[in-house]
C-alpha cells in the first residue's frame, strides 16, 4: 500500500512518515508537488505549517485534489491537515480543499496555542482504535457547519472543537497522533488497515 505525505514546505514530516510506516505492508513516500501526490493508494496531509503558506502550495492542484478525494482516494488530515479539509481560514487567505463546509477561526480562550495533551469526547472516529487523551499543539480550530460529520470533541478552556471529523474514507483529526505515544501509533494503523479493506 503507497501512503503519500503532501509537504507543503514546512516542519519535519520524521515522526508522521515513522508512524505510517509501523502498519504492515506501508511504503511511505513525501511529495512536494499536489498533483503528483495523488498517485497513491493513502493521501496524507500533515500537521506542520500556516493555513495561508499551506494553501498556496495546495493551489495550483487544488480541484484535481478534491475531485479525487471525492471520487474515493482515502485521505488522512491531521492538525493543519484536517483545517485544509475546509473552505477558508482567519489564519490566511488561500482556498482549503472544501471536503467539509466550514472555516477555521482562532481558539475562544485565554491561553494559546493549546499544546499538550488533552482528551477526545464521544470518539467514534475509528471503531477499533478508540482514543481517551492526545496529544494537541495548535492555535486554530475548524467550525464545522455539518454537525454529522463530527465524530469526536475536545474542550480547551471553554471552547468546544471538533477533534475528529469524518465522511466515508476522509479523516481528519486536530490533534497530532504521531506525538500521542503508542494509542496515537494504533489508531493511525487502524485507519490505513480499515480504508485498505
Amino acid at each position: 500500500m503507497r501512503v503519500t505525505l503532501f509537504d507543503y514546505g514546512a516542519g519535519n514530516l520524521h515522526s508522521l512518515a515513522k508512524a505510517l510506516a509501523t502498519a504492515p505492508g506501508v511504503e511511505v513516500r513525501v511529495q512536494e508537488d499536489p498533483i503528483r501526490a495523488l498517485d497513491t493508494d493513502v493521501l496524507v496531509l500533515p500537521g506542520v505549517g500556516a493555513f495561508g503558506a499551506a494553501a498556496a502550495r495546495l493551489a495550483p492542484g487544488r480541484e484535481q485534489m478534491r475531485r479525487a478525494v471525492e471520487a474515493g482516494l482515502p485521505c488522512l488530515g491531521i492538525c493543519l491537515g484536517m483545517q485544509l479539509m475546509f473552505d477558508t481560514s482567519d489564519e490566511g487567505g488561500g482556498q482549503g480543499l472544501g471536503l467539509f463546509r466550514g472555516r477555521v477561526t482562532k481558539l475562544r480562550s485565554r491561553r494559546v496555542p493549546h499544546i499538550g495533551w488533552n482528551s477526545v469526547e464521544e470518539d467514534t472516529a475509528l471503531k477499533s482504535a478508540k482514543l481517551s487523551s492526545v496529544y494537541y499543539a495548535h492555535s486554530f480550530v475548524c467550525r464545522a457547519e455539518e454537525p454529522g460529520v463530527v465524530v469526536g470533541w475536545t474542550t480547551h478552556e471553554e471552547d468546544r472543537f471538533p477533534a475528529a471529523v469524518r465522511r466515508g474514507t476522509v479523516l481528519g483529526v486536530q490533534f497530532h497522533p504521531e506525538k500521542s505515544s503508542a494509542a496515537g501509533v494504533r489508531f493511525v494503523q487502524a485507519f490505513l488497515e480499515e480504508v485498505r479493506t
